[in-house]
């Protein structure tokens, strides 16, 4: 069996990263034990690298009232399942087995959000943010107010469509590049970190 490529495009090698994004990357594969493949992806592109990391950061490095680190990643394995992007559904699909601590909630949302022990609140987010991923069009005035109606913030509120149009993004670069989940999302929050 061969190796899959992390990308189509040029991967730059750890060493001759620019020295923020060295240290960036050093970090997150010393807390998870791995680099994920999407960093490598983007990272022969600094600037935008730099710029992909600090909006992701902004919006799901954070709890509020209205979204929890683990709703927002629900609603990434949501989306990116309506964009039929495996390896955001992989990799954020352990992020909410460990942030949400339950190990079956992201499989469940990833084959079929409507029928996943969610939340009113919670469902409500899932399906307003999924029709933004897959019809913006459809998207009124009257469901952004249904999501304040359960507790959401003005901020929540834009941050669902921020994170919804972060993963669009994310999405796409990741069909457009090929890059395949790493190994090691598959088990995260399934079996005991050795």
């Amino acid at each position: 069996m061969t190796e899959t490529p992390i990308s189509r495009f040029p991967v730059v090698p750890l060493a001759d990263l620019p020295p923020d994004l060295r240290e960036r990357f050093a970090e997150v594969a010393d807390r998870s034990g791995f680099l994920p493949n999407v960093f490598a992806a983007l990272a022969w592109r600094p600037d935008e690298a730099r710029a992909f990391f600090a909006l992701h950061d902004a919006l799901m490095d954070k709890d509020t009232p209205g979204l929890s680190q683990a709703d927002r990643e629900v609603l990434v394995v949501a989306t990116s399942a309506a964009n039929g992007c495996l390896y955001c559904v992989v990799a954020h699909g352990a992020l909410v087995r460990i942030r949400a601590r339950d190990r079956y909630l992201a499989d469940q949302v990833a084959v079929d959000w409507r029928k996943a022990p969610l939340s009113p609140r919670l469902r409500a987010v899932v399906e307003v943010g999924v029709l933004l991923a897959v019809d913006p069009v459809r998207v009124t005035e009257a469901q952004q107010h249904g999501l304040r109606g359960h507790g959401l913030t003005e901020d929540d509120v834009w941050d669902v469509g921020a994170i919804v149009a972060l993963f669009a993004l994310s999405n796409r670069l990741v069909h457009w590049a090929a890059v395949p989940p790493n190994p090691e999302f598959h088990l995260l929050g399934r079996v005991p970190r050795g």
